[in-house]
């Protein structure tokens, strides 16, 4: 039932929580409201990227890796849409609408998004094609926005590799240092 109820909420309740639990955090005084950064990968990258474009004064910096950032990609392109049941998947959790996943895909939204950008794609990653991310990056630019670039030919979904990885997040780790005043 907990699942279902996420069912076609990509971009909406699902993302309302996320914010809400950003809201609470600042009203809790757990976070400060002028450094709040958001991250994070596949549908987590989706997640974050929404949260820019829904919240444009919430967010200093975000940072998607291998992120979905085009819901009308996800039954055609990559992986999941090799499979009879991911595409069933896809047309029972995301929905068919074309209009409607647009309303709820980042990559329509990049002139929302107020905060810095990080983009981080390997292009070898099947489940969500490098495409999403080149969309991601065009829309920004085209938004007037600078957009921090990573990619490696070699990876996947997900950089692999203890070496790959601390390159990965030192590179992350200078990319949201200004935002959240981070001292080291």
């Amino acid at each position: 039932k907990y699942e279902r109820a996420g069912y076609r909420e990509w971009g909406g309740l699902m993302q309302d929580d996320v914010t809400d639990m950003t809201r609470w955090a600042i009203k809790s005084k757990i976070a400060d409201s002028k450094r709040i950064c958001i991250y994070g990968g596949s549908y987590g990258a989706y997640a974050a990227m929404m949260g820019a474009a829904k919240e444009p004064d919430l967010y200093r910096c975000v940072v998607g890796y291998s992120g979905v950032y085009d819901l009308t990609l996800m039954k055609t392109q990559g992986d999941i849409a090799d499979r009879k049941s991911g595409v069933a998947y896809v047309h029972r959790v995301i929905g068919t609408d074309e209009e409607e996943l647009k309303t709820r895909s980042p990559v329509y939204l990049a002139d929302n998004i107020k905060a810095e950008v990080m983009l981080i794609h390997g292009a070898g990653d099947r489940r969500t094609p490098i495409q999403h991310a080149r969309r991601m990056r065009r829309a920004l630019e085209s938004a007037g926005k600078d957009v921090e670039w990573v990619t490696d030919g070699r990876e996947g979904h997900g950089f692999a590799g203890v070496s790959f990885q601390v390159e990965l997040f030192e590179q992350i780790n200078a990319f949201v240092k200004p935002y959240l005043a981070l001292e080291r």
